[in-house]
């Protein structure tokens, strides 16, 4: 019996290592989901899948290629973090502060982004296909005239 246990354990522990609910430091991880609190935290990759994050502390954190699909970002604070790559298709970031944040290549497809502030933030190829962005500065479109 307690080899079958140890068995099952050898074949389930890499699993856990390349999972991608893990983030890059899981004990960050389990910080936010319990807390709502991780500011600076080292989030890359993280599964965060309709995580409930309403008034998140995020600031300066590590959210690169992080997937928030679905997620409630409602008046959370990510001034300052890293979204570089990060999915947050169908998110609601609705009273969010994104300010001085880094939105390189970030899937925003059918979000929603209300009274979201973005003030400095890093815009750069995003996904705002069936997003609906209200009193938000995010404008599409082609470039300034000088």
């Amino acid at each position: 019996m307690l080899r079958a246990i140890l068995f099952s354990f050898a074949l389930i522990t890499p699993w856990m290592a390349i999972n991608p609910a893990a983030a890059e430091n899981q004990t960050q991880f389990n910080q936010l989901i319990k807390t709502g609190e991780c500011a600076n935290c080292d989030l890359r990759g993280a599964d965060l899948r309709g995580a409930h994050l309403i008034g998140a502390d995020l600031r300066n954190a590590n959210l690169e290629g992080a997937n928030l699909t679905n997620s409630n970002l409602e008046g959370a604070d990510l001034t300052g973090a890293n979204l570089t790559g990060a999915n947050l298709s169908k998110a609601l970031l609705t009273n969010a502060s994104l300010n001085n944040t880094t939105l390189h290549q970030v899937n925003l497809t059918q979000a929603m982004l209300y009274d979201t502030d973005v003030t400095g933030a890093s815009l750069d190829r995003l996904n705002l296909t069936n997003a609906q962005i209200y009193n938000t500065d995010i404008s599409v479109g082609g470039e300034n005239p000088e």
